[in-house]
């Protein structure tokens, strides 16, 4: 029974961990949400779980590498969909939030959802904290990311006012 206990402990700090950065995007309209954020980060505590039952420490540590490398493939998704949708979510217009501001890439083609995707990978991370029985870690890691999140699209905003173009006045092109 205490096996039991432990595991769904595991489990539900890696999903309360990812579902929480996850309600950060979802309030700010991005393509990815709590739903998204809450099975990435299951879906990497359940691997390392598994990989702790049947195998030995060098099973883990490759476990780990595969998740955090694979994830790269959702976040790269999230980038490429860029501006593609032309749907409304959450009142948003194409991901785009108080009009804002995209950057130009170096081919002329806009870059968005950086942050968003930086977020898909951290949660897999918090996911394998969480799996591996590492709540301190787990715990302020969570902490940590929604300050980043939250402090630092303050932050941009400000830079962007002061700093930035005139058309990036008071925007931001993923908070």
């Amino acid at each position: 029974m205490e096996q039991w206990t432990e595991l769904s402990l595991r489990i539900a700090a890696a999903v309360a961990a990812g579902g929480a950065v996850g309600l950060n995007r979802d309030l700010f309209g991005r393509p990815t949400g709590v739903r998204v954020h809450a099975l990435v980060a299951l879906g990497a505590a359940v691997s390392v779980m598994v990989a702790q039952e049947i195998g030995a420490t060098g099973d883990v540590t490759r476990v780990i590498q595969g998740v955090l490398g694979g994830i790269g493939f959702l976040g790269a998704g999230v980038i490429m969909r860029g501006d593609a949708s032309n749907g409304v979510r959450n009142g948003v217009r194409n991901g785009v939030r108080n009009g804002g501001a995209q950057r130009e890439s170096a081919r002329g083609g806009s870059i968005r959802h950086l942050t968003t995707a930086a977020s898909i990978w951290l949660t897999a991370a918090l996911g394998v904290a969480a799996g591996l029985g590492h709540w301190k870690l787990g715990f302020l890691a969570t902490a940590a990311a929604l300050v980043v999140l939250i402090v630092g699209m303050w932050i941009d905003q400000a830079l962007f006012a002061k700093f930035g173009y005139e058309e990036d006045r008071g925007k931001d092109d993923d908070p």
